[in-house]
């Protein structure tokens, strides 16, 4: 029942949106034919607001449309890139792979980021801005969440390779978890 109320909100939000468009709005090549080249004449909103008693008959535009907004918060949010990719066959979770060109998982679980942008126009930049950008960056807590989601075990595991340059990053010595 809350559903219907939702949609029944939105639909009117909508309409009461477009009303005083199609109001202004002159008849098309066809239609203005029809009627002889006449345009039509200015119509009645296709839907009317009830407003609570005592209330400007004018007014409170802006109070009706934010608790319309309220209810369509789905609508309204910018998208988020929290994707992981499923396999056709069974449906399991694929890595992106992306994430694993980008990023550089630790064996504690951080994972490590280059600077944007320090590979580009590199003859405009200091040399101190040249130094800062080949730093590598450590990830925050909801990002490193985020790219866990996005890859599967097989990234996660530890790896011993022969003159690592992140071996002492791995193991997290002296910092609380």
């Amino acid at each position: 029942m809350a559903a219907v109320a939702v949609a029944r909100g939105a639909v009117a939000g909508i309409l009461r949106r477009w009303a005083p468009w199609a109001a202004r709005r002159p008849l098309s090549g066809l239609a203005a034919r029809r009627a002889g080249g006449a345009r039509a004449p200015a119509a009645a909103p296709l839907w009317e607001p009830r407003l609570p008693p005592g209330s400007p008959p004018g007014g409170g535009g802006a109070s009706l449309l934010s608790s319309v907004t309220s209810l369509l918060p789905s609508i309204l949010q910018q998208p988020a890139r929290t994707l992981t990719y499923c396999s056709l066959r069974k449906g399991k979770r694929k890595t992106v792979k992306a994430v694993i060109d980008r990023f550089l998982r630790l064996h504690n679980g951080l994972w490590v980021r280059r600077r944007a942008g320090y590979k580009k126009k590199l003859w405009k930049k200091s040399a101190a801005q040249k130094k800062r950008l080949r730093e590598l960056t450590l990830c925050t807590r909801t990002q490193c969440k985020l790219l866990d989601k996005m890859t599967t075990s097989f990234w996660k595991r530890r790896n011993w390779y022969v003159d690592d340059p992140y071996q002492k990053y791995h193991d997290r010595t002296n910092l609380r978890v």
